[in-house]
């Protein structure tokens, strides 16, 4: 489900969230910077962009991509490891140990 975004909307919104803040007493940051926390958070820990695009209504994956790619570069150690480990069996060598006994 979509809200649609009119300006009494909007600019509610931001106004309870900014009084949210203050009274929580935590820094000012803007509403829109959550998003992109958001998505940073959920690439990072190894959501698929798919589910990133849906969740922040992107048209395409595209625009996720292009937009969050600088997140993903750390990711290509951890998937290359995961990659090695599977080509040489380091996940299942104590399962496969067990098997030959």
């Amino acid at each position: 489900m979509y809200i649609s975004w009119n300006e009494g909307f909007t600019t509610n919104l931001i106004r309870t969230y900014y009084r949210l803040l203050k009274k929580a007493d935590v820094p000012k940051i803007r509403f829109h910077d959550l998003r992109h926390s958001h998505a940073t958070l959920l690439l990072k820990k190894g959501v698929h962009p798919k589910i990133a695009q849906e969740r922040l209504g992107h048209a395409n994956i595209r625009i996720t991509l292009d937009t969050y790619s600088h997140v993903l570069p750390n990711m290509q150690s951890e998937a290359a490891k995961q990659f090695g480990d599977s080509l040489f069996n380091k996940d299942d060598d104590k399962e496969n140990s067990k098997k030959a006994l």
